[in-house]
């Protein structure tokens, strides 16, 4: 009994304490957050790797063999070792875009594989939407495509992480989609996190894709949480936000940094500590406003480990530091993510490995100084002979977006020269599967599309076109005026602004994607083949492929 009045006694004097003083004489609580941000599918290592500035000559780069689910899952486990508290979160575009592997299948290994990893917490990306609002909640509840049905060695059950989604909102019901916040606790204190992908995100998909959604301004959807957040007793918020810049310097480096993530960081609350974001595929940590900045590059290349200290009297963050490691493909690989990649593997192999054709060099989709690509190229031509005959569409011109080139052809991973191409790396080039439609657009029209290259001056995207189409534009000229009328030419005649012709495009800017809204105007709509297919087709036609001449787009000054 006396016992027992004893302990009651310690307990009483202990609730007279108040919560302040004793927090003051608690340690602080460190966590260790892990970030990824534009997977895009990556499940095996990408070519190229990781591209870092040569440590021998920084006027230099270097690619350094970096990727793969396999590595990431046991490079992640290897960063939490020896930390209490730690959180593996992502910035985004986890899915979309992404190589055979993952897109014949909708991209659930992809899902499966960062549930694996222990993933978390995603922000929703801008590719998250590519197949529209209705698949993006099948990724995270589960259950078999509407179409295509169940395609995977096992039933597909869902993200085991939370999507969070504070700036995309349901028309319908003016809600998010998708919830706009989480909290986890460490050592008890609670740390929010708010996620939400770029304001830009309707003039990058596919507009069907955007039906019934509005996008917030990104500052305002992370501010308006704020309030909702402290009156939970919530001091410490991290933004995991799809949204990012351009730096300067290596992996670790922020001697400098522009573009929309600056602005938009500076319009945070102040209560807003720390910020990982993506989209750019750019690797920094920066110090900006006076709070860490974050992202990891792209495909699976880097983990981003940051640590920070948690002050149990404050609750906030006190401070904060972050180191950008590579994914070494020397890594051993994680069982768990071999056995999942095997199962699909069997599945998607033989499909990926059916012979395409060969190219004598590498085709690449980075673009020359007028913003023609080699890829570039070859899609549009393939595009046109697949749409040219009559009866397929009567195409005299085909023109293709540069977002829609995601990884360059070069056949190295199969032999010498000529570099043999298969299905798997047709596919990884052109990964989305889009239709190509064929239509009847007059010349004015056309150049009307052409001069909307450059909506944005900071990042134009200049549209690749086929042999026989050419054009040319001045860097000096107004952006709604950069095309010069006389010299865009059809097999060596200038357009004419009345005259009618036919024009492919695939069914992205068919619907005026990217902004490119006069190719909704196009009329005697026809809706041919798959825009992989056509490029396969072209390759079985031509092979071996070398690279153009890529002078079909010229740039004045």
């Amino acid at each position: 009994m006396l016992l027992r009045l004893h302990y009651l006694a310690v307990a009483a004097v202990l609730a007279a304490v108040p919560a302040s003083v004793m927090a003051e004489d608690a340690k602080p609580v460190d966590v260790r957050i892990l970030a990824i941000n534009d997977f895009h599918g990556y499940l095996q290592p990408p070519s190229g790797g990781l591209v870092t500035p040569d440590p021998a000559d920084p006027a230099k780069t270097v690619h350094v063999p970096a990727g793969g689910a396999e590595h990431m899952a046991t490079l992640v486990k290897q960063l939490r070792e020896g930390h209490a508290n730690s959180i593996f979160v992502a910035a985004g575009d986890l899915i979309g875009a992404s190589p055979f592997l993952s897109a014949m299948f909708h991209d659930e290994p992809t899902i499966e594989s960062m549930s694996l990893m222990g993933l978390a917490l995603s922000a929703v990306g801008n590719h998250e939407f590519d197949e529209g609002k209705t698949e993006l909640l099948r990724m995270q509840n589960g259950g078999c495509h509407p179409v295509d049905g169940c395609l995977g060695p096992h039933p597909f059950t869902g993200a085991k992480f939370q999507y969070l989604a504070a700036s995309t909102i349901d028309t319908a019901t003016g809600k998010s989609i998708l919830p706009p916040y989480a909290i986890r606790e460490f050592g008890g204190i609670p740390v929010a996190f708010i996620g939400l992908t770029l304001k830009a995100t309707p003039t990058m998909v596919s507009p069907p894709g955007v039906a019934g959604l509005k996008f917030l301004d990104e500052a305002e959807a992370v501010n308006a949480q704020v309030a909702e957040l402290k009156a939970r007793g919530v001091e410490a918020i991290v933004v995991l936000i799809h949204e990012g810049g351009f730096p300067t310097g290596g992996i670790n480096d922020c001697p400098g940094i522009s573009g929309p993530i600056v602005e938009i960081v500076k319009k945070f609350d102040k209560a807003v500590d720390l910020v990982i974001s993506g989209h750019t595929h750019r690797a920094y940590t920066c110090t900006i406003d006076g709070r860490l900045v974050t992202s990891g590059d792209k495909y699976g290349t880097l983990v981003t480990a940051i640590d920070l200290t948690l002050d149990p009297a404050t609750r906030d963050i006190v401070r904060a530091r972050a180191d950008n490691v590579i994914v070494h493909t020397s890594l051993a690989k994680d069982p768990a993510q071999t056995e999942l990649i095997k199962a699909y593997n069997k599945l998607a192999g033989p499909i990926a490995a059916r012979p395409a054709g060969a190219v004598t060099a590498a085709l690449s989709r980075v673009p020359n100084a007028a913003g023609e690509s080699a890829l570039g190229d070859l899609v549009a031509d393939a595009q046109l002979a697949a749409t040219r005959d009559p009866e397929t569409g009567g195409a005299e011109i085909a023109i293709t977006n540069p977002g829609g080139l995601r990884a360059d052809i070069n056949g190295a991973a199969h032999g010498e020269a000529p570099f043999r191409v298969t299905f798997g790396d047709v596919f990884a080039a052109q990964p989305f599967r889009n239709q190509l439609v064929t239509m009847t657009l007059t010349g004015a029209q056309l150049k009307a599309a052409l001069e909307l290259q450059w909506q944005d001056p900071a990042r134009p995207r200049i549209l690749q076109v086929s042999n026989g189409f050419s054009y040319t534009w001045d860097n000096t000229a107004a952006p709604s005026a950069r095309i010069v009328a006389e010299r865009m030419l059809l097999n060596g005649k200038p357009i004419e602004a009345d005259r009618s012709y036919r024009v492919t495009v695939n069914a992205y800017l068919a619907a005026g994607g990217d902004g490119f809204v006069p190719f909704t105007q196009g009329t005697e709509r026809l809706t041919g083949v798959y825009d992989v297919d056509a490029l396969f087709g072209y390759f079985k036609a031509h092979s071996p492929i070398a690279p153009s001449a890529q002078d079909r787009i010229a740039r004045l000054n």
